[in-house]
């Protein structure tokens, strides 16, 4: 779906709570900039594997750590310009079930996406990662099925990317796509800041936005590209020319 701005609405299907800040904060707040929409679905809390800060503190349980990351999220998705979803499925690992790919699926159909995001296609330090981007494709599936009966329309055939993983090398992941954050890193530091169950991963993203903004720049874009984030399509581009 496109809105009248030219910016699609964008879906972004998350692991973990945290997941959708480190990988794609940046992107989310260049659309919700642009007065575009950005809704993001956290299929976990990451209660179990993703909140080490969290239990570390004395006499936790797991329904404050839940507690703890659903605020986090919260927080980094209202500076962002984001509309959350929390799932709360459970994590380490991530369950596959049918109820899960029809409420994703039902979920598509009335968000009606322009563009979604998702995890790599391998990770082998995280199998809730592509697990969640399996689930991502079945559901898209699912929604662009006729017979399948519900309330809201079918979706098209919205472009699918996946948002750079902790371990690039080992996950298969290489880049199509570098996108321009600069005007928006501040905002994602911001994000980044209010996932404190993982303040240890602040620094490394920080770091990685600036090397891909260096990519950038000597892959033909403008010398004012300061900070990037990568995608890698998991479809063919449909376009008249070759750019």
């Amino acid at each position: 779906m496109t809105t009248k701005d030219g910016f699609g609405r964008l879906l972004v299907v998350s692991a973990h709570a945290a997941d959708f800040v480190w990988r794609a904060a940046g992107y989310i707040a260049v659309v919700t900039a642009a007065f575009g929409e950005a809704h993001v679905v956290c299929l976990s809390y990451g209660e179990h594997g993703e909140s080490p800060g969290a239990w570390k503190q004395p006499g936790m349980t797991l329904d404050q750590v839940k507690k703890i990351r659903r605020s986090e999220a919260e927080a980094a998705g209202q500076v962002l310009g984001a509309t959350m979803h929390f799932l709360d499925q459970g994590d380490y690992p991530l369950p596959d079930t049918r109820e899960l790919v029809l409420q994703l699926a039902e979920l598509m159909r009335e968000l009606q996406p322009g563009v979604i995001l998702t995890h790599s296609r391998v990770d082998p330090y995280n199998y809730d990662h592509p697990q969640a981007a399996d689930l991502t494709l079945r559901a898209r599936m699912v929604a662009q099925a006729q017979g399948r009966p519900s309330e809201h329309p079918v979706i098209g055939a919205p472009p699918v990317f996946r948002f750079e993983p902790h371990q690039p090398e080992m996950c298969e992941f290489r880049p199509d796509v570098l996108v321009d954050i600069t005007p928006v890193f501040d905002l994602k530091q911001q994000a980044m800041a209010a996932m404190r169950s993982q303040e240890h991963l602040v620094r490394y993203y920080q770091d990685l936005a600036e090397r891909r903004g260096v990519q950038a720049r000597r892959n033909g874009g403008p010398a004012e590209i300061r900070y990037a984030e990568a995608y890698q399509r998991v479809f063919p581009q449909v376009s008249g020319v070759l750019a």
